[in-house]
């Protein structure tokens, strides 16, 4: 009976341990998901950040509010 239940329990732990990188791959693949999301975020913040800032100093400064067409 020991060889038997020495049998089911090594079964068991590679179960287990199949179930446990599993897992553990899902956990990962969610938090580079997570990470790629977040480099587009503050991409997509520094995209507005730039333009905001161009149209801000135009309005403080008069500085590109007109075009010079006649030469």
């Amino acid at each position: 009976m020991d060889l038997t239940a020495g049998i089911i329990g090594m079964k068991q732990a590679q179960v287990m341990g199949q179930v446990q990188m599993r897992v553990a791959r899902k956990m990962l693949d969610m938090q580079e998901m997570q990470g790629a999301a977040a480099v587009k975020l503050i991409e997509a913040a520094g995209k507005v950040a730039t333009s905001a800032g161009d149209s801000l100093v135009a309005a403080a400064t008069g500085l590109g509010g007109s075009l010079d067409t006649y030469a």
